[in-house]
């Protein structure tokens, strides 16, 4: 299959078979990560990261990746660019999307939910650049989505639990005084649906994710022979769960009731914390977490530092997956 400058801005634009593409490549990169046959790949080529927002993970691991398959990685901050950012008048996205275009080898982009000013808006950003180039637009998480964690997430799951078709997920809301953005959550729902997994999403009341995304699982879940459900009941939530996802999300309200209502809106839900005592009730599930990670608040250290944790694999699977798309859209 040539998927060489195909844009990765979600799963939901690649086919099935193109994710197992580079989930089984991902696999063979991490077991021979210094091999010949992968170190010059991208020999000469080079990466624009264009970060709106600050990273850990996604900048290290993007530069580390490229590096080690023989390419070179810029940092790029839209804020000391000419580049148009909001309301600041700046060049437009089809002119620095043209030049980008003659200059390298591929475009990652980071704009998350506090960079733009409504909903949809980051993603939007990214489609305007794919429209204005040859090469391969990645999405190092936007405000809608986050694709590459999503396959790292998948990745760490099927390292312990084989084919994950029929297995429970329990994705839950968690407590936390920080807000946090709904990319990494939609895009697990949407490629663990794919995946025939059995998915409950459970939440308070007034925390709903996009609607289309809902919708999308569901469509997924019943084209894989999976399920997908949503609960306002933790304690259901936990029984029988293979894998379990505790995190944060801002409710809709956010942009228009402000940071700091939105906020306060999230103490009365203080017991929606993933415990010891809730993973009793799983089958010895794995926790799983996109990280940064708010213990003591979204889940307790004895459950983030237990043997059942896989929060570090799947962070050193960003790099392999992140590899494995590069691979894919960048060599030829």
């Amino acid at each position: 299959m040539d998927l060489y400058g195909k844009d990765m801005i979600t799963i939901c634009d690649w086919k099935k078979d193109e994710l197992d593409k580079v989930l089984n490549l991902a696999k063979d990169v991490k077991k021979n990560r210094f091999s010949p046959k992968y170190t010059n790949l991208l020999n000469g080529k080079t990466f624009l990261m264009v970060f709106y927002n600050p990273s850990l993970r996604t900048r290290i691991s993007f530069e580390v990746a490229m590096t080690e398959l023989g390419g070179h990685s810029q940092f790029l901050e839209p804020s000391k660019m000419r580049v148009k950012l909001l309301e600041v008048e700046g060049e437009t996205v089809k002119d620095s999307a043209s030049v980008m275009n003659r200059y390298a080898h591929g475009i990652g982009i980071r704009i998350l939910e506090d960079a733009v000013e409504k909903y949809g808006d980051g993603d939007l950003l990214l489609r305007e650049y794919a429209k204005y180039t040859d090469i391969p637009i990645i999405n190092m998480a936007d405000d809608v989505y986050h694709p590459c964690q999503a396959l790292a997430d998948t990745m760490g799951v099927t390292e312990q639990l084989g084919d994950v078709k029929g297995k429970k997920l329990t994705m839950m809301w968690g407590y936390s005084p920080k807000m946090r953005s709904w990319c990494s959550i939609q895009s697990n729902l949407l490629i663990s649906s794919r995946f025939g997994m059995n998915v409950t999403l459970a939440h308070p009341e007034g925390f709903d994710l996009d609607p289309n995304i809902i919708t999308t699982c569901k469509d997924y879940a019943s084209e894989s022979e999976g399920s997908f459900e949503i609960t306002h009941n933790l304690k259901e939530a936990f029984k029988g769960a293979d894998v379990v996802y505790s995190r944060n999300w801002m409710s809709s309200r956010r942009y228009k009731i402000g940071d700091e209502v939105e906020k306060a809106s999230y103490e009365k839900y203080r017991d929606w914390r993933c415990t010891k005592e809730f993973m009793k009730l799983t089958n010895d599930a794995y926790f799983i977490h996109p990280m940064p990670v708010d213990r003591g608040n979204e889940v307790d250290d004895e459950v983030v530092d237990s043997p059942r944790s896989i929060i570090y694999d799947i962070a050193e699977n960003r790099l392999h997956v992140q590899k494995a798309i590069m691979i894919l859209t960048m060599s030829k």
